[in-house]
C-alpha cells in the first residue's frame, strides 16, 4: 500500500513537469549548439567524412528529440488543473501500485520525494483508467490495480 500525502498541489505538480521539460530543452539546445559548432570545425577533407557523417547523424537525433520536447511543451498547455472525480487528461491518479500524472509521456520522475509517472492520455495505461473513479479496479499487463485517489 502506498503512503500518500493528503493531496499534492496539482498546479505545483504541473509547473514542476513543465520546468522539467524546459530543463531538458535547455540541455538539448546546449548539445545541439555544441554539435553544430563541432561540425563546422571539422575540416572539409575526405579524411573526415565518417566523422562528419556521425555528427550529422547526431544532429538529426538531437533535432528529433527537440521536436518531441517542443511537442510536449505544446501538449502541457492543454493539461488543465481542474479537478475531476473521473480520470481524464490532467488527472493525478494514485493506485495501490503507483502514482500517475496524465499529461505527457515524460516517464518516471520524483516530486516531493514520491515517484510519479507522467503518461500521455494516449498511453494504454491512461486509456485503461480513463473515466474510472476512486474504488474502481483494473488490470493491465497482468497487473491488477485499485484507484485510491483521483484529483
Amino acid at each position: 500500500m502506498l503512503m500518500q500525502k493528503a493531496l499534492y498541489n496539482k498546479n505545483d505538480l504541473r509547473n514542476f513537469v513543465k520546468e522539467m521539460i524546459s530543463g531538458k530543452v535547455k540541455t538539448l539546445e546546449f548539445y545541439l549548439n555544441f554539435t553544430l559548432e563541432a561540425s563546422r570545425d571539422i575540416k572539409k577533407t575526405t579524411k573526415y567524412d565518417s566523422i562528419r557523417e556521425e555528427i550529422q547523424s547526431e544532429i538529426y537525433h538531437l533535432d528529433k528529440q527537440m521536436f518531441s520536447l517542443k511537442n510536449m511543451q505544446r501538449q502541457m498547455q492543454k493539461v488543465l488543473n481542474s479537478s475531476s472525480e473521473t480520470v481524464k487528461l490532467g488527472s493525478v491518479v494514485i493506485t495501490n501500485k503507483a502514482r500517475f500524472y496524465i499529461s505527457v509521456s515524460l516517464g518516471e520522475f520524483f516530486y516531493e520525494g514520491d515517484r510519479f509517472y507522467a503518461i500521455s492520455e494516449e498511453s494504454p495505461m491512461a486509456k485503461t483508467m480513463r473515466g474510472k473513479r476512486v474504488g474502481d479496479e483494473f488490470t493491465l499487463n497482468n497487473i491488477h490495480q485499485k484507484i485510491e485517489a483521483v484529483f
